[in-house]
């Protein structure tokens, strides 16, 4: 695992300089943001933790398990003496110590990190089968993953591999969203498809026990006191 020490910005101004409404998702997404113009509109917050360096199993070149909910997600984290990140943990880890929008810097890249795949069409009825005969298959025809650290520009400052792309990631919200399907849940992100892929956007609509091919999840851990 990798230490990180930051003071986290919780609401983050910043300029976009070029954007694409994608009306599939109906977002918005920003594909460079002008560089060191942000300002932060909150007081900031000291955060002192580990996180994983690659999705889990924490392992390079390892394939994340996908159909994994957030209870099951936060199960196998504590098995490892460990939990889920919070959601300012894991943007923290995401920004780097030079707080940019993406984990490699201020312009998206899909060179860079496992995004912008074409959508392929699930069989929402092979995927959720209890019969593996019958889900595998399909998941592996939906699988456009890489290997967790197979893109060596997909880094953020702090070291810390594919937190954009290639998976969603479970995490624990800062505070609760009653609001929101997700409550004290949340997604981070996005996977490998055409969607928003930076540090600070977050999914919320759907509730903690989703699962779905492409939500995956890594680990934290708070800093051991003597």
């Amino acid at each position: 695992m990798l230490h990180v020490r930051h003071d986290y910005c919780p609401e983050m101004q910043r300029r976009c300089r070029k954007s694409e409404y994608d009306k599939a998702n109906h977002i918005t997404i920003c594909h460079q943001f002008k560089e060191g113009d942000q300002t932060c509109l909150q007081p900031r917050v000291s955060l002192d933790f580990c996180v994983d360096r690659y999705e889990y199993p924490n392992q390079k070149g390892a394939h994340p398990p996908v159909m994994v909910d957030w209870y099951t997600a936060m199960g196998q984290c504590a098995a490892l003496g460990k939990r889920l990140c919070y959601e300012s943990e894991w943007v923290s880890a995401c920004e780097g110590p030079d707080e940019t929008p993406f984990p490699y810097g201020w312009e998206r890249s899909s060179e860079k990190c496992n995004i912008d795949n074409p959508w392929i069409s699930p069989s929402l009825e092979k995927i959720y089968s209890t019969n593996e005969r019958i889900s595998q298959p399909e998941l592996q025809r939906l699988d456009q993953s890489v290997p967790s650290g197979a893109k060596a520009g997909c880094v953020s400052g702090y070291g810390v591999h594919d937190l954009t792309g290639n998976f969603d990631e479970w995490a624990l919200a800062d505070r609760d969203r009653p609001s929101e399907r997700a409550v004290f849940a949340a997604l981070k992100g996005g996977a490998w498809g055409h969607v928003r892929n930076a540090c600070r956007p977050v999914t919320t609509s759907h509730d903690p026990t989703f699962r779905y091919y492409f939500v995956s999840f890594r680990c934290c851990r708070d800093v051991a006191r003597e």
